[in-house]
């Protein structure tokens, strides 16, 4: 007997973690980055869309919404998946979106908004020593995610093209 599949939905600024047969999903990344870690040992896959890279211009740490940056998302759902997986396999990441979404003149930080989201996601996976196995990242596009974590297969969709598989 087959056993039925949760969709579940992560939205901005928010992370989720689901274990096979359950898929993931995240729609709309401009800007923003969608996080896929996952251990194809254990069936277990979490996807955060973080929307900013650091948390280091904000002041009042009790503030801030720790899913919403890279620098603090991506440790605290790797945290997570660890808790749930004690005996967890060699962890991996696929990655994308970080587009450049809007041309403001004589604005170059939030030109590079996408491409400072790929850099601090990144550098966040490099010193949690997890390797970026697959990437679809930067252009002018957005995109949606969907991750099967039963078959550990990434799907990207954009607008009027075919799905890329990562």
């Amino acid at each position: 007997m087959k056993t039925m599949s949760n969709d579940i939905k992560v939205g901005i600024s928010d992370y989720k973690i689901a274990k096979a047969p359950d898929q993931l999903l995240t729609l709309g990344l401009g800007s923003c980055i969608g996080i896929v870690i996952y251990d194809k040992k254990n069936k277990i896959a979490g996807l955060s869309h973080i929307m900013l890279p650091d948390s280091e211009m904000f002041t009042t740490r009790s503030m801030i919404k720790v899913e919403k940056f890279a620098d603090l998302a991506i440790p605290a759902m790797v945290e997570e998946i660890k808790k749930l997986q004690p005996n967890h396999g060699r962890l991996a990441a696929k990655i994308a979106g970080g587009a450049s979404m809007f041309k403001l003149a004589n604005d170059v930080k939030s030109q590079n908004v996408g491409e400072r989201n790929i850099e601090a996601v990144e550098k966040a996976l490099k010193e949690l020593r997890i390797p970026i196995v697959a990437k679809h990242v930067g252009g002018n596009m957005g995109r949606s995610i969907f991750v099967n974590v039963e078959e550990m297969t990434v799907s990207i969709k954009m607008v009027n093209r075919e799905v890329y598989e990562l």
